[in-house]
C-alpha cells in the first residue's frame, strides 16, 4: 500500500511507534508484542496492527515485532535517515520557543532559517538559525530549497505570509495561528491550535473524569 492510502489518523500514530521503538531498542530489547507496545504507547493493539497491516507482514503470529528490523523500517519510512530543514517564520514568544528547542536534538529535522519583520533581530543569529527579512522569504525558501515552514506570525498577516511561503515552493505548512489558511491543494497544513487542544482537555476533564 502506498504511503498516499495510508489513513492520516495511522500517519500521525507512526512517531510515537518510532519513539518507543527507539527506547526499547536502547535497552537491548529484542521483540515487543502488539499488547506489550499497547500498553507503552496508549494506544490498544488491535489499533496497532490494523497501523502495521498497512505496510505488510511485519512481525510473526506468537512471536510479535522483532524491534530492530521494525525499528529499521518506521527509519525509512518516516525518513529518518536524511535530516530535513525546515523554516520558522514569526520569531515571537512562541517562536523563540521553537528556536531554543530546535528539533534536531531529538529527530531529524532542524530550524535553518527563520523570518521576522521585526528589524531588531533581522539579519542576526538566534539560538544558532540566522533570522532573514519577511521580505526574502519567497527568496529563501527557493535558495535553501526548504519545503517545510513553522507559521507563528500575528493572525492578521497569517494568509498573505503563507501565500509568500507556497510561492517559495513550499509543500508543508504547520499552522499554529488560529486562522485557517487557504492553500493550493498540493500544499498540506498541519493545524495546531494550543488554545484549542487545552481548552478540549479541560472539557474532558469536567465531563468524564468524575
Amino acid at each position: 500500500m502506498t504511503s498516499e492510502n495510508i489513513p492520516r489518523a495511522t500517519a500521525k500514530r507512526l512517531p510515537i511507534y518510532y519513539r518507543y521503538l527507539n527506547i526499547l531498542h536502547d535497552t537491548g530489547k529484542q521483540r515487543i508484542s502488539s499488547t506489550e507496545l499497547a500498553e507503552a504507547v496508549q494506544v490498544d493493539s488491535a489499533t496497532i496492527r490494523r497501523d502495521f497491516s498497512y505496510f505488510g507482514a511485519l512481525g510473526k503470529r506468537g512471536y510479535g515485532y522483532d524491534v530492530d528490523n521494525l525499528l529499521s523500517f518506521f527509519k525509512q519510512i518516516l525518513n529518518q535517515e536524511h535530516l530535513t530543514n525546515v523554516a520558522l517564520i514569526g520569531v515571537g514568544n512562541l517562536g523563540h520557543a521553537l528556536l531554543n528547542f530546535n528539533f534536531h536534538k531529538d529527530s531529524n529535522v532542524r530550524i535553518s532559517a527563520a523570518f521576522d519583520s521585526n528589524q531588531d533581530i533581522v539579519n542576526t543569529i538566534e539560538d544558532g538559525v540566522p533570522v532573514y527579512p519577511i521580505g526574502e522569504l519567497e527568496h529563501q525558501l527557493h535558495e535553501q530549497q526548504i519545503q517545510v515552514v513553522i507559521l507563528t506570525v500575528p493572525s492578521k498577516a497569517a494568509q498573505a505570509v503563507a501565500e509568500q511561503a507556497v510561492a517559495g515552493g513550499v509543500k508543508g505548512i504547520m499552522n499554529f495561528t488560529p486562522i485557517r489558511i487557504n492553500v493550493p491543494e498540493d500544499v498540506l497544513v498541519q493545524n495546531v491550535d494550543l488554545t484549542n487542544e487545552l481548552q478540549t482537555l479541560i472539557y474532558f476533564i469536567d465531563n468524564f473524569s468524575k
